[in-house]
């Protein structure tokens, strides 16, 4: 996470951000809940609105990319050398889930990023905790596989999180066997890839120097554009 003895705009975002979490249970992600987290943190109105210029959206998304830095932090400090990679996998999940402290918070986060206007940027910060995870994790993927990870388990994080939300069991069992058994869906998806791989008339398809996707590039891997150009990447030359 940033250092905020340092940075004192990062210091101004913190403030107002938990500020804000007091208010959101009763009015959402809102520019209720920003008046008054501004009100109630002592931040300067005009560099808080300059924090937030879209309100309670960039709240919400700076709460969701908040919590994705502590599951960093957290993950930097297992072991899970010694467990299966979908069980690092799952893990991951479940402390992405577990660093949260507010609940109400991301169910209301949930639904404002359900709605049509603000469903791109949700899928961004969805998209931004599955390329979390898998760095984490020490993913080296370079090539198409960079883009189908990171689909797969956005997909799998976002039905675990709206599982979550209405989880009653003691501690979130049922939400934990819910991940386990998406994951394993995952997983079957997988072997089918990889029985295709061992078949030599679909490797020579899918490893042919025609194939475009094979020219598919991460984001700063070789051949890939410049990520300032704002492309996740391309098709290389």
């Amino acid at each position: 996470m940033t250092d905020t003895t340092t940075d004192p705009r990062a210091a101004a975002m913190e403030a107002v951000l938990a500020a804000a979490l007091n208010h959101v249970p009763f009015d959402g992600w809102s520019e209720a809940s920003l008046r008054a987290a501004i009100a109630d943190s002592g931040v300067a109105p005009g560099l808080a609105r300059a924090l937030f210029p879209r309100g309670g959206v960039d709240l919400a998304a700076e709460f969701h990319r908040q919590g994705d830095a502590m599951m960093r932090d957290r993950l930097a400090g297992m072991d899970l050398t010694a467990l299966r990679f979908r069980d690092r996998v799952a893990q991951a999940v479940r402390t992405r889930l577990e660093v949260v402290a507010d609940r109400e918070a991301v169910r209301r986060g949930a639904t404002l990023f359900a709605l049509p206007q603000h469903a791109a940027q949700g899928a961004r910060l969805i998209w931004g905790t599955a390329d979390a995870i898998w760095t984490a994790l020490g993913d080296t993927a370079v090539d198409l596989n960079w883009y189908t990870k990171r689909a797969t388990l956005s997909a799998v994080y976002a039905a675990t999180v709206l599982y979550w939300l209405g989880d009653e069991t003691p501690d979130h069992q049922a939400t934990w066997d819910f991940l386990d058994r998406r994951i394993a869906d995952v997983m079957r998806v997988e072997g089918a890839k990889a029985s295709l791989r061992r078949n030599p008339l679909a490797r020579g398809v899918m490893e042919s120097p025609l194939n475009p996707l094979n020219r598919v590039r991460a984001p700063g891997a070789k051949g890939a554009p410049d990520p300032a150009a704002g492309l996740p990447g391309r098709i290389s030359a």
